[in-house]
């Protein structure tokens, strides 16, 4: 089990749920935009944020958001320690840096000193496209051990000035050089791993490599917190995180939908009634299963597993639940009648 860290009233690693987090996209700079898309992240599940600070005008941004901020917020700092000790002060609950780009052993201090004068963790975060000059001249490009040696590094730089509230990342955009480096981190370390597969593109292929990255790591039992980078908006990062999770057994909020991919026996339109069906429990945080099937012979056979659901046939179908049928209703009335069945559990 790996050590646990605290992110405002989110905890890290030690047992607790994995948690999901995203990044903003807005300029730090605009505050209302900012806080409006907070509260939309919030509202699709989103556990943390995380926000750019690439200047002063930005860590000014940054703790006016903090204020008004319903998650617990990231300062994402690159390069100059100003600003970790800015964001610090301005409300950061957790600061992403890297010690090793920050300048000598007294800068490193004086980070990690304000850090723990607030209570705040430290990710380490190690890309494989930003690794140092000397492991690219060693491994000769990005590899498994390349990553690991240099987070393991930045986290040597915090605890020779006795900090260790540490989170660790190691990303790549190949997902078999992500999976191959988380694990030989898991082995190497107990600090809390954050989780992601980074640059994976738009939402299709995006969500792809981040289930088949971050998914086989959960199902290993690696990772404390993850987050879906996809070219889209963060919203459907938390979408993504939170079918990850359910996927790999890890939350049990919210509807597991199972459906049919169909065949020359469906007589109704089950995927458009499918994706209806989707769309009316988007916002549903019951824990259950909700199956949608094309046949009336084996639907309520084959998903006697779900908790509730329909099975079309021609013109009318079978609403059922665990398995045993509750009544037949017309083809129109498959998705009302269920809705009322899930209202009532």
């Amino acid at each position: 089990m790996t050590r646990q860290i605290r992110v405002g009233d989110v905890l890290i690693g030690g047992g607790a749920p994995v948690s999901i987090q995203s990044m903003l996209n807005t300029k730090t700079t605009d505050v209302e935009g900012s806080l409006s898309q907070l509260r939309a992240l919030k509202a699709a599940g989103c556990d943390i944020a995380r926000l750019a600070v690439p200047d002063r005008e930005a860590a000014a941004g940054f703790a006016a958001i903090a204020t008004a901020s319903p998650l617990p917020l990231v300062a994402d700092i690159h390069f100059d320690w100003r600003l970790a000790l800015l964001a610090a002060e301005g409300g950061a609950k957790k600061i992403r840096i890297n010690p090793g780009n920050i300048g000598d052993a007294g800068k490193v201090r004086e980070v990690a000193d304000c850090c723990r004068q607030h209570g705040i963790p430290i990710r380490v975060g190690v890309n494989a496209g930003s690794l140092e000059k000397r492991l690219l001249e060693k491994y000769g490009h990005p590899t498994p051990e390349a990553l690991v040696e240099s987070a393991l590094g930045h986290t040597e730089l915090l605890e020779a000035v006795g900090f260790s509230d540490i989170c660790v990342s190691i990303k790549s955009s190949s997902v078999p050089l992500t999976i191959a480096a988380y694990r030989l981190l898991a082995r190497r370390t107990d600090y809390p791993l954050h989780l992601g597969v980074t640059e994976t593109g738009t939402e299709r292929m995006g969500v792809i490599k981040s289930a088949m990255g971050i998914g086989s790591l959960l199902c290993d039992g690696i990772g404390d917190t993850i987050r879906v980078s996809l070219t889209a908006d963060p919203v459907r990062e938390v979408t993504a995180g939170r079918d990850i999770l359910r996927a790999a057994g890890l939350r049990q909020d919210g509807v597991n939908l199972v459906a049919c991919p169909t065949c020359g026996r469906t007589s109704i339109d089950l995927i458009g009634l499918a994706g209806r069906v989707e769309a009316a429990l988007a916002g549903c945080r019951k824990p259950i299963t909700v199956a949608v099937m094309g046949c009336v012979v084996n639907g309520p056979g084959e998903a006697r597993e779900a908790d509730v659901g329909i099975a079309g046939g021609k013109g009318e179908g079978l609403l059922f639940r665990k398995g045993e049928i509750v009544k037949k209703v017309p083809e129109e009335q498959l998705l009302p009648a269920l809705l009322e069945l899930i209202d009532q559990l």
